[in-house]
């Protein structure tokens, strides 16, 4: 669950697509305490953390769904995405 207050502004670090997918990687105060599988909003997009390469850094996939859907599919790198965790 979500509470709907932006906690934060990630700022994206990498952009690489596997067919219709988008691996976002951002970078963020909180990206040293998320786990693999937890769930963080993204400009009020729900993703899932699928990698946590360091450096204060984590990433996300968007499938092609949620590109057609969102603005996530037209980020760049070093644009600013609105991010929450979910509530425990």
């Amino acid at each position: 669950m979500f509470s709907g207050i932006v906690e934060t502004a990630a700022k994206v670090v990498g952009l690489r697509t596997e067919g219709t997918n988008l691996h976002i990687t951002l970078a963020c105060d909180f990206a040293d305490e998320l786990k693999i599988d937890q769930s963080v909003a993204h400009n009020g997009v729900c993703l899932t953390v699928v990698d946590l390469p360091g450096n204060g850094t984590y990433t996300v996939t968007a499938i092609e769904e949620t590109l057609r859907r969102s603005n996530l599919g037209s980020l760049r790198i070093g644009d600013l995405v609105n991010v929450e965790r979910s509530m425990l």
